[in-house]
């Protein structure tokens, strides 16, 4: 699947991409969702939410969850 870097969807989930590449160990639900609003602080938080709760089903290549609320690149 590609993404799209000029839609608001597509901003988040590469900025995901870039935090979850540098933080190899994982990271929980809660800090990524501040992450992101702290880089986009423009975007709705329900939109930034929304793309974390369906990274593992958009990207299950990509992504898992090896624990509750944690997200790490494969």
């Amino acid at each position: 699947m590609t993404i799209n870097p000029q839609t608001k969807t597509g901003r988040i989930y590469l900025y995901i991409f870039t935090l979850l590449e540098a933080h190899p160990e994982g990271i929980q639900w809660t800090t990524l969702n501040r992450m992101i609003e702290e880089k986009y602080p423009d975007l709705h938080p329900k939109t930034i939410n929304g793309c974390v709760w369906k990274l593992i089903k958009k990207f299950p290549d990509k992504v898992h969850k090896p624990a509750k609320g944690l997200f790490q690149l494969k």
